[in-house]
């Protein structure tokens, strides 16, 4: 993991492979001229303050996610300056926002793959913005490279390139108090949040149920989670049909985990539920060609909520936060269950399958239900659910459904806080009727047009009453299938992991519910 600093020294004496400066287009309507972000004053200065004709005749424009190298003046013991662009400058205050600045950083650490050292001089007004500043670089510095080479033991990363050393934030003096706490925060979201790219970017083959609950344990153990595991046994003990029905396919069976972190100031507690199919073929409804290759990605729902709890136990936050991820390998066998069946849930109530391929929703649904006998103050799931949700958004925005109109809006503010991309959603009463069945108390498929939003009502009916309750459905921005940009990586993002962090503060805060 790269490592995180903060320093206040003179940035011709800084030892480094390169200073980062940011760039931008001029805000002026009348003009597109290309200006310095502030942080760049003594690069600049080093440059007779023609840094910025410089970078023009070098073909620099500002745009976000650009990047221009050029050699660092004479004096500088680092001997590259990288400049980043940040878009368009904000008109206002001149200040930009913390997801521009988390995306410039993600850009440049990126970009910096092979470095030892960089120094990142954007702009650092208060404690926030180093915090967004760190948090990009982390996330940008990601490389998932556990099956390159030797394993990737020897460290290398993207082609043969080590992951960016150290990020020196300059600017943020690592003696206040606010300031170390930010990048502490930082430090432990972008790390926690790697880990949920780590698991689902990891092949099927070495993440089923049985392993990830078996991580879920060791950092239990590391952080000091009570961690529970019921096997197939246990579930089917405990009348979890929906777990077992989706896991009944394959030789891998499956598991509901819940993996617990109890603050002794906690007034509030939040429970979150992830999808944890480790990878879905569709069942005997097969997926056709091409849409199998990714499925190992469908568990990234429960890859965000493990990562969600071990980040409110590093951050100390003062809220009970239970995380439940329902696990299952969704395979096509003789045991599989069938189109036309009928599954009795942990609920009681009765599903006719009428889709193998809407797995997600049932083992969601026992999941909600075991999550809702603790009563806690607001369940929030989330889950790669439906194709009809990308159809809808697209592949960086996620969907926000809920029980409840203001704490939806509570969610979507947690997720804009965050940096993340959401959108609200409704939850059309009409919908439902196309559910009902004619054997079972509610099929697993509804209309077909509308089919995110029918998943929706569907887990709906396994909320516990009065419980307030959130859906969020990361099917698009949950795996990057293009190139990365920004702080995103190709393959697995840790989509939700952000939000439901903010959530969690905002919880222990006391404005959530």
């Amino acid at each position: 993991m790269t490592a995180l600093t903060l320093s206040t020294a003179g940035v011709s004496g800084l030892r480094a492979d390169a200073l980062v400066v940011g760039v931008a287009k001029g805000s002026s309507s009348a003009s597109g001229d290309l200006v310095l972000v502030p942080g760049a004053e003594e690069v600049d200065a080093a440059f007779d303050g023609k840094l910025v004709d410089v970078l023009d005749t070098l073909g620099a424009s500002g745009a976000e996610g650009e990047v221009t190298k050029l050699p660092a003046p004479s004096g500088f013991k680092a001997p590259l300056v990288l400049a980043v662009g940040l878009g368009t400058a904000p008109e206002e205050d001149g200040r930009f926002g913390h997801e521009a600045l988390r995306r410039a950083a993600g850009t440049a650490a990126r970009a910096l793959a092979g470095a030892e050292k960089a120094v990142f001089l954007l702009p650092l007004a208060d404690p926030a913005d180093a915090g967004a500043v760190g948090e990009g670089a982390l996330l940008g510095a990601y490389s998932f490279d556990a099956y390159k080479g030797a394993g990737g033991k020897d460290g290398s990363g993207r082609n043969g390139k080590k992951p960016l050393g150290e990020a020196v934030l300059l600017g943020g003096n690592p003696r206040d108090k606010e300031f170390k706490a930010a990048v502490e925060r930082a430090t432990a979201v972008a790390e926690e949040l790697n880990r949920a790219r780590d698991l689902v970017n990891t092949p099927s083959n070495d993440l089923n149920p049985a392993a990830f609950a078996a991580l879920v344990q060791e950092a239990g153990k590391e952080h000091g989670l009570k961690v529970q595991v019921l096997d197939e046994n246990e579930l089917a003990k405990g009348g979890y049909g929906g777990i077992l029905g989706v896991g009944s396919g394959s030789a891998s069976a499956p598991r509901l985990v819940k993996v617990a972190y109890t603050s002794p100031k906690a007034t509030k507690h939040l429970a979150l539920v992830g999808k944890g199919i480790t990878y879905d073929s569709g069942g005997i409804s097969l997926k056709p060609a091409g849409h199998n290759e990714t499925m190992k990605c469908d568990m990234g729902g429960a890859a965000a909520v493990f990562a969600t709890v071990v980040a409110a136990a590093r951050l100390g936050l003062e809220v009970n936060v239970t995380g439940w991820l329902a696990l299952a390998e969704n395979m096509p066998s003789g045991s599989a269950v069938r189109p036309g069946d009928v599954l009795r849930m942990f609920s009681g109530k009765t599903v006719e399958v009428l889709n193998t391929d809407a797995e997600g929703r049932l083992v969601m649904a026992d999941a909600l239900w075991a999550a809702s006998q603790e009563k806690p103050d607001a369940l929030v799931d989330v889950a790669t659910l439906t194709g009809a949700m990308v159809l809808a958004l697209g592949n960086r925005t996620f969907a926000v459904m809920a029980n409840d109109d203001a704490f939806r809006a509570k969610v979507h503010e947690a997720a804009q806080e965050a940096g993340e991309d959401s959108w609200p959603m409704p939850m059309p009463e009409h919908l439902r009727k196309g559910m009902d069945s004619s054997v079972a108390d509610i099929a697993n498929m509804g209309e077909r047009m509308g089919g995110g939003l029918v998943a929706g009502l569907f887990l709906r009916e396994f909320v516990g009453e009065g419980i307030t309750w959130a859906h969020l459905d990361i099917a698009g921005p949950a795996f990057n299938e293009q190139g990365p940009f920004g702080y995103t990586p190709k393959g697995g993002t840790g989509s939700g992991v952000r939000t439901l962090v903010r959530l969690a503060e905002r919880a222990a805060a006391g404005d959530l519910v």
